[in-house]
Formats: C-alpha cells, structure tokens, sequence
C-alpha cells in the first residue's frame, strides 16, 4: 500500500510539474502600444483620439475622392487584413481603414460595450473625426454586420456597400475557430488572458482559411502579437459575453448598391448566410469563390478586389 501511495504521490508531482512548465512556456503578457508599434504602426499609420480612445488608423489615396472606400475587419483581427485591397485601390481611390475597439492597437472601449450598436458610433465617430460625409463601406464577419447596421442608420452617408463573409444572421457554424471557443468558455478565457499559445493563434487562424497551406509564419505573428495588445484578450471575452445585437430583420433596409463576397469553403459563416443576404437586399449582387474561406480578401486579395472594382465603376 506504501509502495502505491509513493507511486501516486510520484505521478501526481510529474503532473504538477509539468503543468507549471507548460504555463511558463505559453505565459503571454500583454504588450504595450509602444512596444507593438515599431512593427505594426509604421508609415503610413497614425493614432487620433475618439471617444476616450487612441484610435490606430490609415488614411491613403488621393484626398480629393469625393467617396472614400472604409474598411471595416472582423474579430480579433485588424487594418492590416486589408493591405492587398488597399495597395489595388488606393492607386485611384481613398482607402480608410482603423482598428476597430477590442482589436489591434486601439485595443478596449473604456466602457467595455461592444454592442453593434456601440460600434456604429464608434464608427460615426470616426468618419467625423476625418470629415467624410459620403462613403462606401465595406466590412468582414464583425466588420461586416457592423458595415450593414452603419448603412441602415446612416442612409445619407453611405452611397455603397461591400460585404466580405459578413454576420447578421443568428449563424449554425460549422467549425469554430479554438480561439474564440477558449473566449467564450469561463475559467479558460480568465487563464488565456496570461497564457496564449502560438498553436492556438495558428490553429484558428488556419480554420478561416479554405487552403490552411496558405497561412505563413509572419501572417501568424501578427495575429499574435495584436492579440497581445493591453487589454485585448479580456475585451474579446466581453465582446462574446454580449454577442452580436443587430436585429437581423433590419438587414431588408438596406437600400444602397451592395455587392456580396463570400468563401465558399467559409465554416464559421457558412454560405447560406450570404446566400440570405442576397434575398433579403434588393438588387444584391452575391459572388462567390469556391476555393475561399472566411476571409476571403485576406486569403486571396487578387481576386477579390478585382470584382470590387468592378462593382465601384458603375455608377
């Protein structure tokens, strides 16, 4: 009996152990704007102050355009997910994009509301602050919902819409990246906020993608290190505590141009989504690329931004 109770005690130190050195392998603080900012704010970035925020932005293109196109990310992502649209637009077009709160280095809403209705606001705010009164707006996933609701509240701001694998609906995933299953789950998303894995930050970023192969060690260190921004990690987990708030049944309000985007290999939205967005706004336009995930414009910016050009040239 002596023998198994050492033996227990034995294997119950192992486990003690190793544990603790799997913590100090994947401890995570967070990281200061500062420290952040040398690799992902250089030029042509810039910081402004909106409501009670230091907002990271890129404003390029020709300051004449008289319909500047605002990009709009998705969760726990950020403007650099646009860098292949922007270096095809801004050739003749202003391009806006920013850090949304949560995400990037803007990082939390000092009031931690992360309702769509808040980030409509916030995006008002935005355009304010730059002095656009007319847009077109084009979001992804979060971004995405966030474009539309922006669209149906400000129907004299917004002349066009571009909506990339957008949420709306109250969505049946098929697959979940582990990341956000870690943010929603008590306990894990308190132990994520010191601990983060590099393997979880890939592992999610490879399930938005319809070809994994795709996703390089540099696109992986910046989902990373932006994830390490102060404040972010505990932000998502509000962002999921309070889900998405829209009401869907405003989605048939829309009443500009828009164009439709989607991955056809997207699980996370899957494309009966986008199939009804297509039905529920009028004169729509859905394209959609069979090879491509959820983040289609990041995984294949070429092809992508070529039909949004497309649609931008028509009057």
């Amino acid at each position: 009996m002596k023998i198994i109770v050492r033996i227990l005690g034995v294997v119950l130190v192992a486990c003690v152990v190793f544990a603790g050195a799997g913590v100090l392998a994947t401890w995570a603080p967070d990281r200061t704007v500062q420290d952040l900012s040398a690799r992902w704010a250089g030029a042509p970035s810039k910081f402004m102050p909106v409501l009670g925020m230091d907002v990271h932005f890129r404003d390029e293109g020709p300051r004449d355009d008289p319909l500047p196109i605002v990009l709009l990310h998705g969760t726990s992502a950020s403007l650099h997910t646009w860098d292949g649209w922007v270096e095809e637009l801004k050739v003749n077009r202003r391009v806006i994009r920013f850090d949304l709160p949560a995400f990037g280095l803007t990082g939390p809403d000092p009031l931690n509301d992360y309702s769509i209705a808040a980030y409509v606001r916030f995006v008002t705010a935005v355009l304010d602050k730059l002095g656009v009164q007319s847009c077109v707006l084009a979001g992804n996933s979060l971004g995405g919902q966030i474009a539309w609701a922006t669209a149906v509240a400000l129907q004299h701001r917004v002349q066009q819409l571009v909506l990339v694998d957008s949420a709306g609906y109250p969505m049946q995933s098929q697959s979940v990246p582990v990341a956000f299953r870690i943010a929603r789950t008590p306990g894990l998303r308190v132990l994520m906020e010191h601990v983060l894995p590099r393997g979880v930050v890939e592992s999610s970023v490879r399930n938005v993608y319809g070809d994994p192969a795709k996703v390089t060690p540099a696109l992986v260190d910046r989902y990373y290190e932006l994830a390490l921004r102060a404040g972010n990690r505990q932000a998502l987990s509000y962002r999921f505590n309070q889900g998405l708030s829209a009401d869907p049944s405003t989605i048939k309000s829309v009443n500009v141009p828009t164009l439709i985007l989607w991955g056809a290999k997207d699980r996370l939205i899957p494309l009966d989504n986008g199939q009804r967005f297509a039905s529920d706004i009028a004169g729509s336009k859905l394209v959609i690329f069979d090879s491509l995930g959820h983040v289609p414009h990041e995984e294949d910016a070429k092809a992508t931004v070529d039909v949004v050009k497309t649609f931008l040239s028509k009057p």
